[in-house]
């Protein structure tokens, strides 16, 4: 491998590594991509940050065998696209954790001691100091959601301020977050105890709207939102509407698109920022070094611990992956999504037992947005460990004749609290079936769009509340399964699939009207 291709404003250590290393490297961020593809055709190897490499960039390059995004993210690549043609994807996660850590502490600063409006009177000369009278951030609560490597250095930095850190991680074991000094608390504690919360969690089909009326309403008066991950985590309308209510301060740097054009949170933010969070030279020298180390390792020695986009072993149909991400999600929401998973016991039937390392990286993307499913094994495991989860494949009996199947029990909550969710999961004719929750057997549904699931104490009427709850919601019923519990038969399941999702008000309906153990509404896509 010679040629590498560097198509954006990266700092020159990148280069130098590689040239000293006997590749040619070709630096040109002033050309459009699609145009320079065409003039270097014989790239084997890019090196990107923002720029889009999509399925047309990589056909224009028949002899590209890796890409390197130096960052965190990279949904500016298509990864898919780039495992068909056997091209491997990289990042460089981390490199620019501490550049958005230390915003978070400067955009906190600059709003508490009114740093841009004080800076832009005195330039004008005027004395307003009377109207700047400011906050300090000593002895201050701290509410951090999500403790991945932003989450986790923004904690170890405000430390020093002496305040109190709170955190929210469906993931990370307690005793993890303790190690830097964390308390774990629900959500809504989080947000009602803390002055200051910053969020560190990545934009999915979950998160999406988090941070809405609930939560925001349970803030005290004048506390502070930071908001440095994604623009889709918080509800705009409701954060405008509760703003005002609880002046509360809002710090932002993220945005729907990153481009010029008014901004839609401009009337709400204290202080805004055009996503500067990685914008370091220090940033910037980190990612460019690594992504070079990185590029170095993999041609001399063949390491792909970074590569997102790894493909399966020869052998195994890809659709078993997908069975145990989509077991384990029904698991998590079985339990609560917000419940933090402490072990994760595996049996891998039939023909699986001899991939069941790979099933880890799905299992582990299914508890955690933060980890690809297409990720190395060696890397779940790892990514487990750094979260306290303790994770145990059992050996199976085959006398049970499963056939191709697994089971993956779920434990969440603490000593006194510990709850499991057991679920079986099989394909039958090419379709993703859940054949059993917990003690709920030959249930065989399949786990994509919306569903209902409610564990009831078994009598004569429960459905017919339920399914009058789902009409009275405009919801049509698609498809019922209602297994007793095959050990005690006084208790049923019942699941439902649902045309949209049910909404919060009737979960909460059903549960009142029928009095049941568990009502859980599911989204899977």
């Amino acid at each position: 491998m010679k040629l590498v291709l560097i198509p954006t404003k990266l700092e020159t250590v990148a280069r130098e590594i590689l040239t000293q290393k006997g590749f040619t490297v070709v630096q040109d961020a002033d050309t459009p991509l699609a145009d320079l593809v065409k003039k270097q055709p014989d790239t084997e190897a890019m090196i990107v940050r923002s720029e889009k490499v999509t399925a047309a960039v990589i056909d224009a390059l028949p002899k590209l065998k890796v890409v390197i995004r130096a960052g965190a993210g990279y949904d500016n690549i298509d990864t898919k696209y780039a495992r068909k043609r056997g091209i491997d994807v990289m990042n460089t996660p981390g490199a620019n954790a501490n550049g958005v850590a230390e915003e978070v502490i400067a955009m906190i600063l600059a709003f508490y001691r009114h740093l841009i409006p004080g800076d832009t009177t005195t330039r004008k000369g005027l004395w307003e100091k009377k109207n700047y009278m400011g906050r300090e951030i000593a002895r201050k609560t701290i509410g951090i959601v999500g403790l991945g490597n932003i989450g986790r250095l923004v904690a170890q930095r405000l430390l020093g301020f002496e305040v109190k850190v709170l955190a929210y991680d469906p993931v990370i074991a307690p005793a993890k977050a303790a190690e830097i000094g964390a308390e774990m608390v629900s959500l809504e504690t989080l947000f009602s105890r803390a002055d200051i919360v910053s969020l560190h969690v990545p934009e999915t089909p979950e998160t999406k709207g988090m941070v809405n009326m609930s939560l925001l309403k349970l803030m005290k008066n004048g506390a502070v939102l930071v908001n440095c991950a994604r623009a889709g985590i918080i509800n705009e309308a409701d954060l405008r509407t509760i703003k005002k209510e609880k002046k509360l301060g809002f710090c932002n740097d993220v945005y729907p698109e990153d481009a010029p054009g008014e901004k839609s949170v401009a009337d709400i933010a204290d202080v805004m920022l055009p996503h500067l969070g990685a914008s370091t030279h220090e940033a910037n020298s980190t990612a460019a070094k690594r992504s070079a180390e990185q590029l170095v390792a993999y041609v001399e020695r063949g390491v792909t611990t970074y590569v997102v986009n790894k493909g399966v072993p020869e052998g195994l149909d890809e659709k078993y992956q997908q069975l145990a991400y989509h077991v384990v999600q029904v698991g998590r929401h079985f339990l609560g999504v917000e419940q933090t998973v402490r072990q994760i016991e595996c049996s891998f039937y039939g023909d699986l037992q001899q991939y069941a390392k790979w099933f880890l990286p799905p299992i582990v993307a299914a508890i955690s947005p933060d980890f690809d499913q297409a990720g190395d094994p060696g890397d779940a495991e790892a990514f487990l460990a750094s979260k306290g989860i303790a994770v145990n494949i059992r050996p199976t009996d085959e006398a049970k004749k499963y056939g191709n199947s697994m089971s993956i029990d779920l434990v969440a909550g603490t000593a006194e609290t510990m709850e499991q969710a057991s679920i079986r999961g099989t394909i039958t004719e090419g379709n993703i079936m859940i054949s059993r929750i917990n003690d709920f057997d030959k249930l065989y549904f399949l786990p994509e769009g919306h569903s209902l699931i409610v564990v009831y104490k078994d009598r004569p009427g429960v459905l017919a509340k339920i399914t009058a709850a789902c009409a009275d919601a405009n919801i049509n019923i698609e498809d019922i399964r209602s297994p007793h519990d095959s050990k005690t038969a006084t208790m049923s399941l019942a699941v439902l699939k649902t045309n949209k999702a049910v909404p919060s008000e009737t979960v909460e309906r059903i549960r009142r009207e029928t009095q049941s153990a568990k009502v859980v509404a599911l989204s899977i896509v």
